[in-house]
């Protein structure tokens, strides 16, 4: 049986697969890593192990730099496990990558157990949206000419490289409705990660990126 490596920030998510892998009898050992740093870590000491990662949650500076690291993990297995990931994101990893699982959050206790035990014997599974995206049938959307003001304004607070809590305190606004913008910012531009909305928006011309550089 091989170890399993939940590269997964949300508690409720850790807590349900470890108890369905614990359940199925299918893991030697269960183990949380909470970043980058501690993945890469795990990954050198159990080099056969799955990972399940939830890409949208972990500090990933963007989809090459994953692609990258489970490159140089050659023996171990992944699981792209989120509620929601960018369509042109999963079109290019799967393309790049062919070996990558993904089943989403939303899918049924059957369907992301299956993908826990392809997994686990070193088969990739995808489910039917990441399928129907790998067959063309869910074309990309085009990027959003504009944001909102106030997202823009908020785009340009996190090209600053300003947290949540920061732009929270300094624009008078709640953590809660920070996230909400943040979380619409990454919807519109379809992307995971703040870097990626930062370069989206530069290439969009939303923003100018020279504009935070002397």
């Amino acid at each position: 049986m091989r170890t399993f490596l939940l590269a997964d920030n949300q508690d409720i998510t850790r807590e349900g697969i470890t108890a369905l892998l614990k359940e199925s009898g299918l893991c030697e050992k269960v183990i949380t890593v909470k970043n980058l740093a501690e993945l890469q870590n795990k990954l050198s000491v159990y080099p056969h192990a799955v990972v399940v990662l939830d890409y949208t949650l972990f500090n990933f500076s963007s989809q090459q730099q994953m692609l990258i690291v489970k490159e140089k993990a050659k023996d171990s297995s992944w699981i792209l496990f989120s509620e929601e990931l960018a369509i042109h994101f999963l079109r290019h990893v799967l393309l790049a990558d062919p070996s990558l699982s993904v089943v989403m959050k939303h899918n049924t206790k059957a369907e992301i157990l299956s993908t826990l035990q392809c997994a686990a014997y070193n088969m990739p599974y995808i489910c039917d949206f990441a399928d129907n995206i790998l067959q063309g049938n869910i074309p990309s959307a085009p990027i959003p000419d504009k944001l909102t003001v106030s997202e823009k304004v908020i785009l340009q607070e996190i090209a600053l490289g300003k947290t949540t809590k920061e732009i929270a305190r300094e624009k008078n606004l709640s953590f809660h409705t920070v996230n909400s913008h943040r979380k619409n910012i990454f919807r519109k531009l379809e992307v995971n990660s703040m870097q990626e909305a930062v370069r989206c928006a530069s290439r969009a011309g939303i923003i100018d990126l020279s504009d935070y550089y002397i």
